[in-house]
């Protein structure tokens, strides 16, 4: 569904390099969306730190994500960024933001189209420039996680590439966990899914709330329960190489769950909160399990025989791949362009 001599900007954001070293969900999925777009023949440019790697063309005014470099103010980098993009918005048939709520005050200060992926509402407090601009063109990254005052152009599922994460046919002997280190993602539910079984724990992830860390997390490191730090892909791979199971124990509603895709797309079986996405991104009984407390989740390990790893793996090149991905935000761009040909001029 290739559309000939379209011009697309993809605005990543610019906490972390695109793709990301090691931490960086958002700035993955712009990345991935670039690059998809480059090789179905779009003319694509990618709004990105200036150390970004990309196969389409680069265009950049900050230097190293602020998350990388402590010289650099988060504020004064998101708006140089922000504003180069807009400042460049004529050149361009449609863009393609990745950039939350910010960006958005800038879409009515230019005619060029804005589509933005919401990659999750991080507050409350964020919504009114959500309700402010709600006649704007969204995607949602999970039917889950849609808020029921926006109109939704489509759920568009994020998408991975397969090449980075080979299939691992045989199990691991290890239980994993791979996010940030934070209430939210679970970690000490994990903890004590591992004490109660008895069987070892690698934590890997940035950490994102350290008294968390050291309250729930730090007491119960040892020789069965290791945190080896933030990963990239090749310690992801690592991992996944030892895994038996990703434990997935999220405390608030998924809003995607990258790490899911990439350890399903290793053949590795997940136990996940059945809370938000997880429900669209595990299927129950095939790439693992959806549990309720960490009992339920101690039981799921029982049962891990029953999922085949090619099954994993074989559901990830169907629903989450690069190029499924890629393919639906082209069917969203077309939608895009017939409604805007419809506008008054």
């Amino acid at each position: 569904m290739t559309i000939p001599n379209r011009r697309v900007a993809v605005l990543s954001p610019v906490a972390w390099r695109t793709p990301p070293r090691q931490y960086g969900a958002w700035e993955t999925v712009a990345g991935n969306v670039a690059e998809g777009l480059a090789a179905r023949g779009w003319d694509v440019t990618l709004f990105a730190t200036k150390d970004s790697l990309t196969s389409a063309r680069l265009h950049a005014v900050v230097a190293r994500g602020y998350e990388e470099d402590t010289c650099v103010d988060p504020k004064v980098a998101e708006y140089l960024h922000i504003t180069e993009m807009f400042e460049h918005a004529a050149e361009f048939d449609i863009i393609h933001s990745h950039y939350d709520f910010m960006a958005l005050s800038y879409t009515r200060l230019v005619r060029t189209p804005v589509l933005t992926t919401i990659h999750g509402f991080s507050s409350p407090r964020i919504m009114p420039v959500y309700e402010k601009y709600s006649d704007g063109y969204f995607v949602s990254i999970s039917d889950s996680d849609r808020a029921p005052e926006l109109n939704y152009l489509a759920t568009v599922y994020n998408g991975i590439d397969l090449a980075l994460y080979p299939l691992r046919e045989s199990s691991g002997d290890d239980l994993i966990f791979l996010g940030r280190i934070h209430p939210d993602k679970g970690v000490h539910l994990a903890i004590e899914v591992a004490r109660l079984i008895g069987l070892p724990l690698i934590i890997a992830g940035i950490i994102q709330d350290q008294a968390y860390f050291q309250q729930m997390v730090q007491p119960h490191l040892g020789q069965k329960i290791r945190y080896i730090g933030p990963v990239d892909v090749s310690g992801k791979n690592e991992l996944f190489a030892r895994a038996r199971v990703l434990l997935h124990l999220n405390t608030i509603p998924e809003r995607f769950g990258l790490v899911l895709v990439e350890a399903n797309a290793a053949g590795v079986p997940v136990i996940a909160m059945d809370l938000g996405s997880c429900r669209e991104v595990i299927k129950e009984g095939q790439t693992g399990f959806l549990v309720n407390n960490v009992h339920q989740a101690a039981h799921a390990l029982g049962r891990l025989s029953e999922i085949d790893r090619k099954t994993c793996r074989q559901r990830v090149a169907q629903y989450f791949s690069i190029e499924t991905m890629v393919e639906a935000y082209e069917r969203v761009y077309a939608t895009i362009f017939e409604l805007e040909a419809k506008r008054p001029k």
